[in-house]
């Protein structure tokens, strides 16, 4: 199957109705929450972004700013990863895969003196984790325990070693 051509792009405060149809399945929302519970969080430090193909917006993340202040392992130069969401009825079609690829090339060009994007994975969710291993994220070997629902994968995807290269959009 070939990647579905996915944009992904800056999404203001103010874009609620944007992405208000975005829903996961109910079993997934521990994982990565709700569009209304981020847009509620009072979290000055995070930047949101939409997925979108078609012009319609399929997905959403964000983009932690503050992340290093609130986890040892990640560095004062990088961000976080956090609430992936691509709509449960895109879900399949290889959008996710195709969103995450293309982080790689879309982060350095918002936040250029970043080094790296890092972000934990539940240990109870391989299918999120394998899509982000195949995007050019590498496992540290190393878990965080201070999660809701268990041990999470501890991720890493380097933004100076030439891996904006192979990001696709």
């Amino acid at each position: 199957m070939t990647a579905p051509k996915v944009v992904l792009e800056p999404l203001g405060r103010d874009g609620f109705e944007r992405v208000a149809h975005i829903a996961v399945r109910p079993e997934q929302e521990p994982f990565c929450g709700t569009i209304a519970g981020h847009f509620a969080a009072d979290e000055p430090g995070c930047d949101f972004h939409v997925v979108t193909r078609d012009g319609r917006a399929v997905g959403f993340f964000k983009i932690d700013r503050a992340y290093a202040a609130h986890f040892d392992f990640a560095g004062p130069q990088d961000l976080g990863l956090r609430g992936v969401m691509i709509d449960a009825a895109e879900q399949g079609h290889g959008t996710g895969k195709a969103a995450m690829r293309a982080l790689g090339r879309y982060v350095p060009r918002l936040y250029p003196r970043a080094k790296a994007l890092v972000l934990t994975v539940n240990e109870v969710n391989p299918v999120a984790r394998a899509v982000y291993l195949d995007a050019g994220f590498t496992d540290t070997g190393s878990f965080y325990h201070g999660g809701r629902i268990g041990p999470q994968h501890i991720l890493r995807l380097s933004l100076a070693d030439g891996q904006p290269g192979r990001q696709t959009f």
